[in-house]
């Protein structure tokens, strides 16, 4: 199955676009902090390049081109914390009062 790039002008047009409305790192703002957004994020990793089915092909299509799946974050996050979390299932970092962000905390029961 031939898979188009989906990085092309199309998405720089939609990040462009959604940077401009959402110009601060969600991370950042969970720790009370304001740093801008440099990376649109998937939320759920959409996986285009493991869709081996047209159902999986329509799955991931609507993960990468939903805009309710995007998120801001600053590439430091993106890079490092986000990948950290899709590899853990962990909500990684706490809050200014210093709880931790991932509500499945033992310090959140």
């Amino acid at each position: 199955m031939a898979v188009k790039k989906p990085y092309g002008s199309k998405w720089q047009a939609e990040r462009r676009l959604f940077l401009q409305a959402n110009p601060l790192c969600v991370m950042c703002q969970q720790m009370g902090l304001l740093e801008p957004a440099t990376v649109v994020d998937h939320i759920v990793p959409h996986r285009l390049k493991e869709a081996k089915t047209p159902e999986q092909m329509k799955k991931a299509q609507h993960l990468f081109w939903s805009r309710k799946n995007w998120q801001g974050l600053c590439k430091p996050h993106h890079d490092s914390t986000k990948q950290r979390m899709e590899k853990t299932g962990r909500v990684i970092g706490c809050s200014l009062d210093g709880l931790p962000l991932d509500p499945a905390s033992h310090w959140c029961r």
